[in-house]
């Protein structure tokens, strides 16, 4: 019969088992939803806002949020959008100024405007504009 101390040497390593295989478990689950992520909008897409007026081109996309936790708390909590979807990189104008703009993916919609959009930066990164899209002129990472 094993002594007490046995007994808890065994539990022991069996939670260190299971604490293991919890991580990994989790770690599957998360590199799992990442692959399941699938982004609606593209590199170089133009898009507008759902509620403000403001358009841009997209130049980068992370597959869930990605920013900082102050700029998440500073959107008003009955408007805030969900972490757990990806969240688009835009080069952004509306009527007074251009800006990079980080907006979750319910909050935008696709613009069919066929207007191309005039921030400065955009000939940094792709090229003309053509067919409502501009092509990627630089190796993104």
């Amino acid at each position: 019969m094993p002594s007490p101390t046995d007994c808890f040497r065994i539990n022991r390593t069996a939670n260190v088992d299971f604490l293991g295989q919890l991580r990994l478990v989790t770690i599957l689950g998360v590199v799992a939803s990442m692959f399941k992520t699938r982004a609606k909008y593209h590199l170089g897409q133009v898009v507008r806002h759902r509620k403000h007026p403001f358009r841009g081109v997209v130049f980068d996309v992370d597959a869930m949020f990605s920013n900082t936790d102050a700029w998440y708390e500073a959107i008003p909590e009955e408007s805030r959008p969900a972490k757990d979807q990806p969240y688009y990189h835009l080069l952004a104008e509306n009527d007074q100024s251009f800006y990079v703009a980080y907006v979750s993916e319910q909050n935008l919609v696709a613009d069919y405007s066929g207007e191309p959009v005039e921030h400065p930066d955009v000939p940094e990164i792709f090229g003309p504009f053509e067919d409502g899209l501009y092509p990627l002129q630089v190796q993104m990472n």
